[in-house]
């Protein structure tokens, strides 16, 4: 069931919504719905449970901590280089 909601927008970002809906032919209220549908969904993924870690992939790990700034790139061509030479 739809509902009529009032807003109040700076005026510049309406018109700038309305044409970036009317390029995508589409409604501003469908856009906006999509957005806020999506915020909702988002919010539920990130509040799910991280899943439990099975004994089995426990003992895949290897032990080596991967640092969080790794560049997989440029560890790739490091591996040639030394490969290589």
């Amino acid at each position: 069931m739809d509902a009529k909601l009032t807003l109040k927008l700076d005026t510049e970002i309406i018109a700038k919504a309305k044409e970036y809906a009317a390029k995508r032919k589409k409604s501003l209220s469908k856009m906006i719905e999509a957005y806020l549908h999506a915020l909702i969904n988002k919010e539920k993924v990130q509040t799910v449970e991280e899943p439990e870690i099975t004994p089995f992939v426990k003992s895949l790990s290897s032990g080596v901590h991967i640092p969080d700034d790794l560049d997989p790139k440029q560890e790739y061509r490091k591996h040639k280089e030394e490969r290589h030479s």
